[in-house]
């Protein structure tokens, strides 16, 4: 059954974001979304739920289609609303007294727990703000599920709950699903479309196996385009051939022939169409300046505790060695971000470190948490960067625009930089700062699959040593060679992620 058509679908902001569009929503369908940032796969989303307009092109939806759409961000009218009334606004008026029994459903669904449904959502976290969000839509008992970046903010185990959520539903149920999370397309869709500016492709399989295919796809039409350039180019010699031998004997029909090759090699150079070239959001490059200590940090059985003191683990005797790039797991809570903390001060200022953990004179830093705090929202990007490194104002400008902003976001604060634009940002602040260890706390967050990939490259470069906390499955597969695990109270070294995954997804 076909629930949604899209025809000729654009939309322009200057230049295209995508054109031409073609998709047929059916039934039982889970397409993911897939673009580098800032290349329409919200504006897409907005358009299919009615809230924006294309430029050209037309959406046919079923008669008397319900929506749910669920956006990235918390809209500032509910932030001061308690949990359960946000929820409960999202259904009609005169329904709430009659039907707040869905409100109930719907969180039960989500395994909120009843100590938070009466708190606002300003004081909860990001994960369960978002959770608040799919409740409202859950209410509405939408026939069709319209989710932007729905892992955003959430743990391991609320991502796997979320995967389950999803998988749970009716088969009917479809959904379109924007995500940079790799790991969680796969588990949870059986079409991946990638969103282009002139061609759009969608494949019948998820993310991981269409990315194969779109590869595939690609490099057959690199190798069209370049064989109808060379068929074109001999039809032009052939020709050249032909006339001077024509102009030469004097024969019309040597002319004739000379001017048919010319218009088929015409035709096909007007034909051929290059493969398609992702223009990058901007790059992402680290510096790992060298450090000759094979020992970066040692810990002694160090004590890990909150502010308050109530100890959360103890290390063990440990250590970080030049290339580990060691992931840090465990269940949020038990003190992966305080450890970090703890790290950070120690080779920051070594004469205030916490006893037990010590790091070498020789080393040099580079730190980002998941909420850039390192970052200055007041300030602007050419300040973040000319102001604190010795680059010049030119020079400045130049990384800056490599990283994917213009002259004019140069100049605007920070804080009105998109998610993706900040975490760039936050990359090239860690490249200038030329550390030779690097503390990551959820460095993924915000970034597009493009992005990831790069930094990932980065980090795999073998003079590379860093601890990463993240919840991103792909990344921590891709890129961690040790594993510290946090587990009654104790900090263990395992051979891989894989047995931290699987409880997490049992427990969600």
């Amino acid at each position: 059954m076909t629930l949604i058509t899209i025809r000729n679908l654009g939309v322009s902001l200057g230049a295209p974001l995508f054109s031409k569009l073609n998709l047929v929503v059916n039934a039982g369908d889970r397409i993911g979304l897939v673009a580098a940032n800032g290349r329409g796969k919200t504006t897409l989303l907005r358009c299919v739920a009615g809230q924006s307009e294309a430029s050209e092109g037309e959406i046919v939806r079923a008669r008397g289609l319900t929506l749910g759409f669920v956006e990235q961000n918390v809209p500032d009218t509910l932030m001061d609303r308690p949990l359960h009334a946000a929820v409960l606004e999202a259904l009609p008026a005169d329904q709430r007294s009659s039907e707040s029994w869905r409100v109930d459903v719907a969180l039960e669904q989500l395994e909120v727990p009843e100590a938070l449904r009466e708190k606002p959502l300003k004081h909860l976290s990001g994960g369960w703000q978002h959770f608040a969000m799919l409740a409202r839509m859950l209410v509405t008992e939408p026939d069709i599920l319209l989710l932007d970046e729905p892992t955003n903010h959430l743990d391991l185990e609320r991502i796997s709950r979320l995967e389950d959520f999803l998988n749970v539903l009716p088969r009917e149920m479809p959904a379109v699903i924007s995500s940079h999370d790799r790991a969680f397309l796969d588990a949870t869709t059986n079409r991946t479309l990638f969103l282009r500016p002139e061609q759009s492709q969608l494949f019948s399989l998820p993310f991981t196996p269409a990315r194969a295919a779109l590869r595939e796809a690609d490099a057959a039409e690199e190798r069209r385009y370049q064989r109808d350039l060379k068929t074109a180019q001999q039809l032009r010699q052939q020709a050249t051939k032909l006339n001077n031998i024509g102009i030469n004997s004097g024969s019309d029909l040597l002319l004739s022939k000379t001017r048919q090759l010319k218009a088929r090699a015409g035709k096909l150079e007007d034909a051929a169409r290059p493969a398609h070239l992702e223009r990058p959001a901007g790059t992402i490059r680290l510096a790992n300046r060298a450090s000759h200590a094979k020992v970066l940090v040692t810990l002694e059985d160090a004590a890990v505790e909150t502010p308050d003191g109530r100890l959360l683990f103890r290390t063990g005797r440990q250590f970080i060695g030049k290339g580990d790039r060691i992931v840090l797991l465990g269940p949020n809570g038990t003190g992966k971000t305080r450890l970090v903390t703890l790290l950070r001060g120690a080779i920051e200022n070594p004469e205030a470190a916490q006893g037990g953990i010590k790091a070498t004179q020789s080393l040099v830093l580079g730190y980002c948490d998941q909420a850039l705090t390192t970052l200055d929202d007041t300030r602007t990007p050419m300040h973040a960067i000319a102001g604190r490194f010795d680059v010049g104002d030119q020079r400045a400008r130049t990384l800056l625009a490599g990283a994917g902003l213009s002259i004019e976001r140069q100049g605007r604060p920070i804080a009105n930089l998109s998610g993706g634009q900040k975490a760039r940002l936050g990359m090239l602040v860690l490249r200038l700062t030329q550390p030779n260890f690097y503390l990551l706390d959820e460095p993924t967050n915000h970034l597009d699959i493009e992005g990831q990939e790069a930094l990932e490259e980065e980090l795999l470069d073998p003079q590379a040593s860093c601890l990463i906390v993240s919840h991103d499955r792909n990344f921590v597969r891709n890129v961690g060679n040790r594993f510290w695990l946090i587990e009654r109270k104790k900090l263990v070294e395992v051979d891989g992620p894989e047995g931290f995954f699987a409880a997490a997804g049992a427990a969600g």
